[in-house]
Formats: C-alpha cells, structure tokens, sequence
C-alpha cells in the first residue's frame, strides 16, 4: 500500500488488535491437528489469551479432544476475505498455534465448547507480516467495529456509491488517471480503506477519520466529517 501523509503518520490498529478484530468477527476457520484438517462454522470468543470454539459432539476434532488428556497441539487457520466484490478480496491470513481442550458440552445437548490456549500467532496481509504472543493478545482488544463492519461496508457500496465518488476528492488526482472503479475495502475505529480497482491491477488507500469512531453511530459521524472535508477540498490523512 503506497504511502501519503500530511504531518503525522496514518494511524491504525496493532497486529495484536487486527488479529483479536479478524477472531472476533470469524464465523468459520480450519484446525489443523494430528495430520488433518477440520472445517468448523463456528463464531470465536476470546477471553484473553484464550479462544472458545463450538463442534458438534461427534466430531473427529471433539473425540481427538477427549483422548488428549494434556490437550490437543493445533494450528488454527482463518481467512479474512472482504464482504464487498473486488479483485484479490483476501485481506489477510490468520495461523494461531496453541493446545485444545474439551471446555463442556454445550446448552444444545448435540455440540460442545472447545478451548484453545493460544501461544502464538502471525498476521499476514498484502503488506507484510506480523507476530504476537499470547500476552501481547490478552491485552489487545477488538475494534468496537469489527462486527458490523461486513454490514456498513456492503450499505457503502450498495447505496452509497455517489458518497464514494466524493470521497475520492480527498486523494491525489494522479490515483484517479484512468478512472479506477471506486470501492469500499475495509473499515475499522481509525478510518474507512478503498480500493481503486484499475485494468491493470488496483491499489489501497487509507481515509483516516479526523477522530476514532468508538461505534457504529460514531461511525456514521466520522463518515460525514470525511463528506465535509471532501465538499470543502480540505486534507486528509491517508496512507
């Protein structure tokens, strides 16, 4: 991702933040363990340096589980892919190593909860490549967005092309040679990324809020204040 700021540099979230934000908003991921790999559909609560899974009660995972006394050696694969249709829609690769064991079985009677302590992870993007620790995920938190944010980038691109069209005021005229399709990629407390999609391969810039939106109202006000500094030629920062 190209560069380009006022004074200060952009700013975004931690490693540590990213890959609690991507868990977080995980509705599936792979677990490697003993050779083989397990699909689950299952959301993932972090409770510090701790992950929760869900897995039916007869699965190959769930019985690995239980014969594992001392708990289960796994890698855990999840797959950050954008809610919007663009070019290379994989933002980023997630691969947490840690131990699972059986939690409980779960309120349903047909499932069970499965823990998985975490010691380590790496993040990696188009742009590089992260590490953290479990410690460095016990402190790290969420964005208050990551959950919605599937759903505000999609109402952007459905219903809202000609803001999108606006916001591109805000960046250097020489990104829009050869008028790039224009589409919401990412979002997240700091700011709103697009993608200008061209013929000959695409690239990403960063609208960076002019103070961090703490919930998706704030997000909608933050969204205007960008509106306004585009209306008004005004400059942003934007990496």
């Amino acid at each position: 991702m190209g560069k380009h700021r006022t004074d200060t540099e952009a700013p975004e979230p931690t490693t540590a933040e990213r890959v609690h934000s991507l868990l977080t908003a995980a509705s599936s991921l792979t677990v490697r363990a003993l050779g083989e790999h397990h699909d689950l559909d299952s959301p993932v609560s972090v409770h510090g340096s701790r992950l929760r899974l869900r897995a039916p009660i007869d699965a190959p995972l769930t019985l690995a589980a239980v014969r594992a006394a001392d708990g289960l050696a796994v890698v855990l694969d999840v797959t950050d892919v954008a809610p919007v249709a663009v070019r290379d829609r994989v933002r980023a690769r997630l691969t947490l190593a840690g131990r699972l064991q059986l939690a409980h079985l779960a309120d349903d009677g047909v499932s069970v909860h499965l823990r998985v302590d975490v010691a380590h992870a790496v993040l990696s993007t188009p742009y590089g490549t992260g590490a953290i620790t479990a410690a460095d995920l016990a402190l790290a938190r969420p964005d208050p967005l990551a959950r919605p944010e599937a759903g505000l980038l999609t109402h952007l691109a459905d219903d809202h092309a000609d803001a999108l069209a606006v916001l591109t005021r805000l960046l250097d005229p020489a990104l829009l040679t050869n008028r790039p399709d224009v589409r919401p990629l990412a979002l997240d407390r700091y700011g709103l990324v697009l993608r200008l999609d061209h013929p000959h391969g695409h690239r990403d810039v960063r609208l960076v809020f002019p103070e961090p939106a703490t919930d998706t109202e704030d997000f909608g006000h933050r969204m205007h204040d960008l509106l306004a500094a585009a209306h008004s030629a005004l400059p942003v920062h934007r990496i």
